[in-house]
């Protein structure tokens, strides 16, 4: 199965504190997604909307951001990754956000809630 991870969307789903260091919430999502691809040999993508500071490298995950910086980048980034895919309908991509879950769907992508896919990574 091929996943891309909106990855704020994820981390946003639970108010923990986040916020206050983004970018080591940042590397927690990839540690729990490392171990996610590890267990079902799924092919895991995570979308940022800015690079990790300091930057973030995995041999298991592909952990990716949006070429420019800003609200709503992570949403384009990922619509363009499954539009421009050979094979959408192998795709799930998870977010929580209405317009991405739109556009990736009507490409042909499944869409899963961040909330119920931190809820899996977190069993």
């Amino acid at each position: 199965m091929r996943w891309i991870v909106d990855g704020m969307n994820v981390i946003g789903s639970r108010p923990d504190g986040w916020w206050r260091d983004r970018d080591a919430a940042m590397a927690r999502l990839v540690d729990l997604l490392e171990r996610f691809a590890a267990e079902t040999g799924d092919d895991v993508t995570v979308v940022f909307e800015r690079k990790p500071r300091p930057p973030l490298k995995s041999t298991v995950i592909e952990i990716a951001h949006a070429p420019k910086a800003g609200p709503d980048a992570a949403d384009f980034e990922i619509a363009k990754r499954v539009e421009a895919d050979e094979r959408p309908g192998s795709i799930h991509v998870v977010t929580s956000d209405r317009w991405l879950a739109d556009r990736v769907s009507d490409a042909g992508a499944t869409v899963l809630g961040a909330d119920g896919f931190r809820s899996r990574l977190e069993a």
